[in-house]
């Protein structure tokens, strides 16, 4: 007992670091008990700081801040119409082509594990067709859940357009009125408040570089991964590149997990041919130069974390959040690596010996 009294009192003896604690808490409470509820909110604010680095540009170049915002809102609204009316329709034709094609795509690999017994002899015919039942009844009840969903979506539906309606609103306000919504917040914090200030500032630079760099690693990414794809004839290479960049979100197991569908697609089109090679190589090169060349560029402002850390946030942080863990994994990460930078320390005991 007394050990814990001891540690308590070494580091947080200090007013300000208690201020630190309690909201840290009332943050994560928050975000665990109404995160749900709080989704445009949080979808208009990942918007807002990336128009709001836009607009710091523009103002920085001699323009009106208030010129700014009406100019790039408007280019973010042009944006999010097209995504909706030209992008949306487009992608879901895709989508709708590939579940049509999935039957002939499991005939044709059922007829290739079939062939296994012949050329390789520790493989039974028994243990084929045991697999290909397991992957029947399991492609059944994803049936039967993709049919559920689909009667189940209507609500959501209704709830997607509440949402194009309330998070272009938010944004607005939230660029409009960004001093005075601060301001507010910041009424209600102690006067003494040094130590939550530094590491805010620290966190709201890195979050704001972050959300910036990981739209514009998206943007390139699967811009580049639909041009090469739809360049060599690939098959939905409007889904794949949106796959592809969605997968950045993800560090390290995205790009592991999006190889599958670009494999497959290509192998199940082209076959075992040099179109097949070039298609995975194209690939592996377009994530080799997002790893070695993209992401240095745009996250050089970011604070580097190691792989395991970035590893063990996404997996925790999206454990307890979901998609949005997934999203601020890194940002939460360098939360914690200032809370722990920043986080006042007493003076060693070698310290206090040498100065007695």
């Amino acid at each position: 007992m007394n050990v814990f009294k001891d540690w308590f009192t070494r580091y947080f003896s200090d007013p300000q670091a208690i201020l630190l604690s309690v909201l840290i808490v009332l943050g994560l409470g928050t975000v665990l008990i109404v995160g749900d509820f709080l989704t445009p909110v949080l979808v208009s604010l990942v918007l807002a700081y990336l128009l709001e680095g836009i607009i710091r540009k523009l103002v920085d170049l001699g323009a009106k801040r208030n010129r700014c915002i009406v100019l790039v809102y408007l280019i973010f609204l042009a944006s999010l119409t097209f995504l909706i009316l030209g992008l949306s329709p487009l992608l879901w034709s895709q989508v709708a082509d590939l579940i049509g094609e999935l039957p002939n795509y499991l005939k044709r690999g059922q007829a290739m594990l079939m062939a296994l017994p012949q050329n390789y002899s520790f493989i039974t015919e028994e243990q084929i067709h045991e697999l290909v039942q397991l992957m029947q009844s399991k492609i059944a009840g994803q049936g039967q859940y993709l049919l559920s969903l689909s009667l189940s979506s209507i609500p959501g539906l209704f709830t997607l357009i509440i949402y194009l309606i309330l998070v272009p609103l938010l944004v607005f306000f939230f660029l409009k009125d960004k001093e005075q919504l601060l301001r507010w917040f910041v009424s209600f914090l102690p006067t003494e408040r040094k130590l939550s200030s530094r590491v805010w500032d620290d966190v709201n630079l890195q979050i704001g570089n972050y959300i910036r760099g990981k739209f514009w690693e998206i943007l390139i990414v699967g811009g580049v991964t639909f041009i090469a794809f739809a360049f060599m004839g690939l098959k939905y290479s409007v889904l794949l590149g949106v796959i592809v960049g969605l997968s950045v979100l993800v560090p390290y197991i995205g790009a592991a997990v999006v190889t599958l569908p670009v494999a497959i697609v290509g192998f199940f089109q082209f076959g075992w041919s040099t179109e097949f090679a070039w298609i995975m190589g194209v690939y592996a090169l377009i994530q080799a130069l997002d790893g070695n060349v993209l992401v240095p560029l745009l996250f050089s402002e970011v604070v580097n974390l190691h792989p395991v850390a970035i590893i063990v946030a996404v997996l925790f942080f999206g454990g307890i959040w979901g998609f949005w863990g997934v999203f601020f994994a890194i940002p939460l990460a360098t939360l914690v690596s200032a809370i722990i930078t920043a986080w006042p320390r007493p003076e060693d005991d070698t310290e206090l010996s040498t100065v007695a």
